[in-house]
């Protein structure tokens, strides 16, 4: 297994408060894409994160060694619809309960 912390970097610091309709949307897609991943194991954890400086997402992907990190990332709703992009770091291991 391989383990990924991903960090979705908005399109802009206050994205979170100014999102437009569609933005909205596409959040609401990607939501729920990171839910479906979270249900099949693939996702470990992910959430919002409300930095002073501007919001984030996090995200912790466990994959097998033959995934491709950059295949999930290019599925996300948002950055499909170009609605700002993801950081992607290798963990060397991954403890969670559950």
């Amino acid at each position: 297994m391989k383990y990924y912390l991903c960090k979705y970097i908005p399109p802009r610091p206050d994205f979170l408060p100014t999102m437009s309709a569609e933005e909205k949307g596409w959040m609401g897609e990607h939501g729920a894409y990171l839910d479906a991943l979270l249900e099949q194991g693939t996702i470990v954890a992910h959430g919002p994160v409300m930095d002073p400086a501007g919001g984030y997402g996090v995200s912790l992907y466990r994959i097998a060694d033959d995934q491709d990190i950059a295949a999930f990332i290019a599925q996300d709703p948002i950055v499909k619809n170009g609605v700002g992009h993801y950081e992607h770091h290798p963990m060397l291991h991954l403890k969670a309960r559950g």
